[in-house]
């Protein structure tokens, strides 16, 4: 699905971007030329075909640098280079075929100029570029599966020991007083003073030379 939407975006980009950068030209061209005549300026003249130049860098930058199908920016690539190469087979033909004389807004709109000074070819090349990234063919993986292929690698794992209950020998740690049924604890044992086995054995009592 992302393919068709990105072959409809391709479609309908190629002949805006056309037309915006047909009108940025002219008007930038027409504006700097009568500065440059006149020895005078005013840079607001010089704001509307910025606007039109900018949005056109816009949109080819949304087309070509975004991750999803490469389709749409080779699509509008190709649609944007065959009236140059056309140029080369029937160049006459070709250039006969683009109308010319419209307005837009008042303004003249030259859709011949980008064609004539090459920006259409050098624009569509960088577009078509696109269908050699090799990731931007690739689906996008879902955040599911990424969930689960984290959740494989973790090394510990909560549910292993859901299962073992408490120990019931063991009473929980408590800070309260001890019951009153407990018994008391037993008297220490005397200390023991009779003879070790492993005691060396009396001596002998002494008796006198002679005796």
């Amino acid at each position: 699905m992302r393919h068709l939407w990105s072959l409809l975006a391709g479609v309908a980009a190629a002949p805006l971007v056309w037309v915006l950068v047909a009108l940025g030209q002219d008007g930038s061209t027409r504006t700097i030329t009568t500065w440059a005549e006149t020895s005078a300026f005013n840079t607001a003249r010089l704001i509307e075909p910025a606007v039109y130049l900018g949005v056109a860098g816009i949109l080819l930058g949304l087309l070509a640098t975004l991750r999803f199908s490469p389709l749409g920016p080779t699509v509008a690539g190709l649609l944007l280079i065959a009236p140059y190469i056309g140029m080369f087979v029937s160049p006459l033909r070709v250039r006969s075929a683009v109308p010319g004389g419209w307005k837009v807004f008042g303004d003249p709109l030259p859709l011949r100029l980008p064609l004539d000074n090459g920006t259409l070819f050098f624009v569509g090349l960088l577009l078509v570029m696109a269908v050699f990234s090799v990731q931007r063919w690739r689906r996008w993986p879902r955040p599911a599966a990424a969930a689960a292929s984290t959740r494989s690698l973790d090394d510990t794992e909560p549910d292993l020991l859901a299962g073992i209950g408490p120990d019931p020998d063991t009473k929980a740690p408590t800070l309260a007083y001890p019951p009153a049924d407990l018994p008391s604890p037993r008297a220490a044992d005397p200390p023991f003073t009779g003879t070790s086995p492993w005691s060396s054995p009396p001596s002998p009592p002494y008796r006198r030379e002679g005796d």
